[in-house]
Protein backbone atom coordinates (compact mmCIF):
# COMPACT_ATOMS: atom_id res chain seq x y z
CA UNK A 1 0.00 0.00 0.00
CA UNK A 2 1.67 3.40 -0.76
CA UNK A 3 2.12 5.90 1.88
CA UNK A 4 2.70 9.19 -0.03
CA UNK A 5 2.79 11.31 3.35
CA UNK A 6 6.12 9.76 4.40
CA UNK A 7 7.59 12.99 3.33
CA UNK A 8 5.99 14.90 6.29
CA UNK A 9 6.75 12.85 8.92
CA UNK A 10 8.82 15.69 11.51
CA UNK A 11 6.47 18.04 9.94
CA UNK A 12 3.43 16.67 11.36
CA UNK A 13 0.94 19.32 13.25
CA UNK A 14 -0.27 18.83 16.93
CA UNK A 15 -3.96 19.84 16.07
CA UNK A 16 -6.10 18.56 13.07
CA UNK A 17 -6.61 19.86 10.03
CA UNK A 18 -10.32 21.72 10.27
CA UNK A 19 -11.68 20.77 7.54
CA UNK A 20 -12.03 17.66 8.84
CA UNK A 21 -14.94 19.11 10.97
CA UNK A 22 -17.13 18.68 7.61
CA UNK A 23 -17.34 15.03 8.61
CA UNK A 24 -18.93 15.61 12.24
CA UNK A 25 -22.08 14.95 10.99
CA UNK A 26 -21.34 11.71 10.08
CA UNK A 27 -20.76 10.70 12.89
CA UNK A 28 -23.19 7.38 14.25
CA UNK A 29 -24.27 4.20 12.58
CA UNK A 30 -25.92 4.09 9.49
CA UNK A 31 -28.29 1.88 7.51
CA UNK A 32 -27.66 1.51 4.40
CA UNK A 33 -30.45 -0.28 2.02
CA UNK A 34 -29.62 0.18 -1.64
CA UNK A 35 -30.34 -1.52 -5.35
CA UNK A 36 -26.69 -3.06 -5.24
CA UNK A 37 -25.46 -2.58 -0.81
CA UNK A 38 -27.51 -3.61 2.22
CA UNK A 39 -26.10 -3.15 5.74
CA UNK A 40 -24.65 -1.06 7.86
CA UNK A 41 -21.88 1.78 8.76
CA UNK A 42 -20.75 3.33 11.53
CA UNK A 43 -18.81 6.48 11.85
CA UNK A 44 -16.21 7.29 14.63
CA UNK A 45 -13.38 9.93 15.30
CA UNK A 46 -10.04 8.15 16.34
CA UNK A 47 -8.74 9.63 19.40
CA UNK A 48 -6.75 12.69 18.64
CA UNK A 49 -9.68 13.57 15.52
CA UNK A 50 -7.19 13.43 12.73
CA UNK A 51 -9.20 10.68 11.16
CA UNK A 52 -12.34 9.60 11.35
CA UNK A 53 -13.01 5.87 11.06
CA UNK A 54 -16.09 4.21 9.38
CA UNK A 55 -16.49 0.43 9.26
CA UNK A 56 -18.73 -1.84 6.76
CA UNK A 57 -20.83 -4.40 7.29
CA UNK A 58 -22.05 -4.84 3.88
CA UNK A 59 -24.37 -7.48 1.59
CA UNK A 60 -23.69 -7.05 -1.71
CA UNK A 61 -24.44 -9.26 -4.24
CA UNK A 62 -24.87 -12.12 -2.12
CA UNK A 63 -21.81 -11.48 -0.53
CA UNK A 64 -20.84 -9.98 2.72
CA UNK A 65 -18.43 -7.42 3.20
CA UNK A 66 -16.41 -6.14 5.63
CA UNK A 67 -14.48 -3.54 5.91
CA UNK A 68 -12.69 -0.41 7.76
CA UNK A 69 -11.91 3.07 6.03
CA UNK A 70 -9.73 5.90 7.62
CA UNK A 71 -10.71 8.96 6.33
CA UNK A 72 -8.21 12.40 6.94
CA UNK A 73 -6.75 15.02 5.77
CA UNK A 74 -4.58 15.34 2.87
CA UNK A 75 -2.07 18.04 3.48
CA UNK A 76 -0.90 18.30 -0.96
CA UNK A 77 -4.49 18.43 -2.33
CA UNK A 78 -5.61 20.32 0.85
CA UNK A 79 -8.82 17.44 0.36
CA UNK A 80 -10.27 14.81 2.67
CA UNK A 81 -8.86 11.29 1.37
CA UNK A 82 -9.44 8.12 3.17
CA UNK A 83 -8.05 4.41 2.40
CA UNK A 84 -10.56 1.44 2.36
CA UNK A 85 -9.81 -2.14 2.68
CA UNK A 86 -12.45 -4.79 2.77
CA UNK A 87 -12.48 -8.16 3.90
CA UNK A 88 -12.10 -9.66 0.13
CA UNK A 89 -8.58 -8.03 -0.13
CA UNK A 90 -9.48 -4.62 -1.64
CA UNK A 91 -7.77 -1.63 -1.21
CA UNK A 92 -9.39 1.63 -2.24
CA UNK A 93 -8.72 5.57 -2.49
CA UNK A 94 -11.37 8.09 -2.12
CA UNK A 95 -12.17 11.69 -1.82
CA UNK A 96 -14.56 13.17 0.44
CA UNK A 97 -16.82 16.37 0.58
CA UNK A 98 -19.54 17.27 2.92
CA UNK A 99 -20.48 20.88 2.76
CA UNK A 100 -23.54 21.18 4.99
CA UNK A 101 -26.40 18.92 3.51
CA UNK A 102 -24.36 17.29 0.65
CA UNK A 103 -21.85 14.63 0.72
CA UNK A 104 -19.86 13.83 -2.38
CA UNK A 105 -17.37 10.54 -2.41
CA UNK A 106 -15.35 10.03 -5.18
CA UNK A 107 -13.92 6.82 -5.70
CA UNK A 108 -10.25 8.31 -6.23
CA UNK A 109 -9.59 11.53 -7.26
CA UNK A 110 -12.69 14.21 -8.01
CA UNK A 111 -12.07 13.76 -11.45
CA UNK A 112 -13.39 9.64 -11.34
CA UNK A 113 -16.70 9.39 -13.01
CA UNK A 114 -17.23 7.34 -10.20
CA UNK A 115 -18.83 8.82 -7.49
CA UNK A 116 -21.48 8.83 -4.84
CA UNK A 117 -23.53 12.02 -4.34
CA UNK A 118 -25.99 12.31 -1.49
CA UNK A 119 -27.83 14.65 0.97
CA UNK A 120 -28.62 14.87 4.32
CA UNK A 121 -32.31 15.34 5.75
CA UNK A 122 -33.42 19.03 7.51
CA UNK A 123 -32.74 17.27 10.85
CA UNK A 124 -29.53 15.98 9.83
CA UNK A 125 -30.48 12.15 11.03
CA UNK A 126 -30.28 10.42 7.75
CA UNK A 127 -29.25 11.02 3.98
CA UNK A 128 -29.92 9.17 0.72
CA UNK A 129 -28.17 9.41 -3.17
CA UNK A 130 -26.66 7.46 -5.00
CA UNK A 131 -23.49 6.20 -6.63
CA UNK A 132 -22.69 7.16 -10.36
CA UNK A 133 -21.09 4.28 -11.79
CA UNK A 134 -19.00 4.26 -14.84
CA UNK A 135 -19.27 0.54 -14.84
CA UNK A 136 -22.04 -1.34 -13.14
CA UNK A 137 -21.58 -4.72 -12.15
CA UNK A 138 -21.49 -7.48 -8.81
CA UNK A 139 -18.41 -9.09 -9.88
CA UNK A 140 -15.67 -8.25 -6.04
Amino acid sequence: MANDGNHLAGRISLHPDESLNELDPMVGKWKVNGSFVQGYVNFAWMEGRFFMIQQVDFHRCDVTIKGVEYIGSHEDTKSLKSHQMYSRGSNFTYTWSVEGRSIKIWFGDQSSDNFFVGEFDENMNSYSGSWQLAVARCRL
